[in-house]
């Protein structure tokens, strides 16, 4: 606890310049007298600071102080910055705050060289990432609602092991008590989550690949040759990276996919600006289900 109060009251002074000890016996709930033993022992280690008496003094470091600069070299300062910049990605008010202080004690700026955002436009996933990350560096087991693939609810109890972002997606990795197995958890299919109170042992989950639910059947790959559109040059771009232009500005795409429902969604979004050229099937599915979609509006 010592400790811990010695290094606050530093920053305190790093971003406010100067403190009295009445200030800081308050925000601690201590005595004066033990302010005054901690300024003392952080001299004795080395920290610049002094205490001036009178109308104005109070407590202050050496103007030109920096924390750790015996610690960290320059360029490792600014890799600690840059890597919190970058995790800042995920939204949480606790990568802001050490941002934040780490700026203060090292005495730089932030420069925002880097913006990383994982979320998409609609999720709001700050408050699961905030009960996740609590949940998984304290073992503790979660609660919520799950909807697979299939659309069935289910119940789950998990020990959480990590969060890992994939392919445009934020999951869950854990150990799932119900399926006795580790599983992938999507977090935009997670409702009504809670952390409990119940600690589970050290497993070494990340040992043991995840699967996917027994109702959710094994995809096959199927390899599709689509012709787009020039006016969906961007999705292009965006989507398949290099694809063959053709002479009247259309492309030939040719990719090879897990063939399940995201596909044919997939397919699907782009309208009337693309064509499957092959396999077969897949073009009278692609056809039927723009059937069905039109009767709905004749």
């Amino acid at each position: 606890m010592k400790t811990n109060r010695l290094f606050e009251i530093i920053y305190i002074l790093l971003n406010k310049k100067r403190a009295t000890a009445k200030e800081l016996a308050e925000h601690f709930g201590v005595s004066r007298r033990t302010i005054y033993r901690d300024v003392d022992t952080l001299s004795l280690a080395g920290v610049p600071v002094y205490t001036e008496k009178g109308k104005g003094g109070g407590i202050s470091l050496l103007p030109d102080f920096v924390l750790n600069k015996s610690l960290l070299s320059e360029s490792e300062q600014n890799e600690i910055l840059a890597a919190l910049q970058g995790l800042s990605g995920i939204k949480t008010a606790e990568t802001e705050r050490v941002l934040e202080k780490l700026s203060v004690i090292f005495n730089k700026s932030t420069v925002r060289w880097l913006e990383v955002d994982f979320s998409d436009w609609s999720f709001q996933n700050s408050e699961v990432f905030y009960l996740l990350k609590n949940a998984i560096l304290g073992r503790y087991i979660t609660e919520f609602d799950y909807y697979g693939s299939t659309g069935e609810k289910t119940r789950r109890k998990v020990e959480p092991i990590q969060l890992w972002f994939k392919s445009k997606a934020w999951y869950l990795k854990g150990f799932c008590l119900l399926r006795q197995d580790m599983r992938l958890f999507k977090l935009t299919r997670i409702r009504e989550l809670s952390v409990t109170d119940a600690v589970f042992g050290e497993r070494d989950l990340l040992a043991i690949p995840p699967s996917s639910d027994p109702a959710e059947p094994p995809k096959e790959d199927v390899t599709l040759t689509l012709k787009i559109a020039p006016e969906m040059t961007y999705r292009v771009l965006d989507e398949f990276g290099e694809a063959e232009k053709q002479p009247d500005g259309s492309y030939l795409v040719c990719v090879t996919w897990p063939e399940d429902e995201w596909l044919y969604g997939f397919l699907l979004s782009f309208g009337e600006y693309i064509e499957v050229l092959a396999p077969e099937h897949v073009r009278e599915v692609i056809k039927n289900k723009l059937l069905k979609t039109a009767k709905k509006y004749l």
